[in-house]
């Protein structure tokens, strides 16, 4: 019943949301330069595409449940999936995350509503990437701890000595 409630009430936020939203106006930069634009286009389109293969490189089906529901369905048992590094977990611990940060920011115009966006998933990915970190060592231990010790967390160079 609580669960009724509570899908109705989002509904209906969301509902009002929608209902009242206004575009914020104003542009925070806009590159004109055709060089300067096609630079950025292509790091969004990047960004989108790093997103796209890691999915498929960390189990696509897997990240998005689909391989637990089919086999709950077929009435298999969802063994977990070993740790591994695949391609650019090389280089970085959250390639996903990369992918992500590289679609929100590349924009040849940042408008004021762009820009609060960006900066509210930026800050998400951040956050989400500490909770990540703490079950991926607890789900996975020594095998990740030395990943963890070996592999930046998002930027693919060391800037400092010591954990990131």
């Amino acid at each position: 019943m609580l669960s009724r409630i509570f899908i109705f009430l989002y509904g209906v936020v969301c509902y009002l949301l929608f209902w009242q939203w206004r575009p914020l106006s104003g542009i925070v930069w806009d590159v004109s330069q055709p060089a300067g634009r096609f630079v950025l286009r292509a790091l969004f389109a990047t960004g989108w595409l790093i997103v796209l293969t890691i999915t498929f490189l960390i189990n696509h089906f897997d990240l998005f449940g689909l391989r637990q529901v089919y086999l709950h369905l077929v009435g298999r048992r969802c063994a977990p999936i070993s740790f591994k590094t695949p391609g650019p977990y090389q280089y970085v611990r959250h390639p996903l995350y990369v992918g992500w940060l590289f679609a929100f920011w590349s924009t040849p115009t940042m408008t004021i509503g762009h820009m609060i966006f960006a900066i509210a998933t930026t800050a998400y990915i951040l956050l989400a990437m500490q909770f990540e970190e703490k079950d991926l060592i607890s789900f996975h231990g020594d095998a990740y701890r030395n990943y963890r010790e070996r592999v930046p967390m998002i930027v693919p160079i060391r800037l400092f000595k010591g954990k990131t």
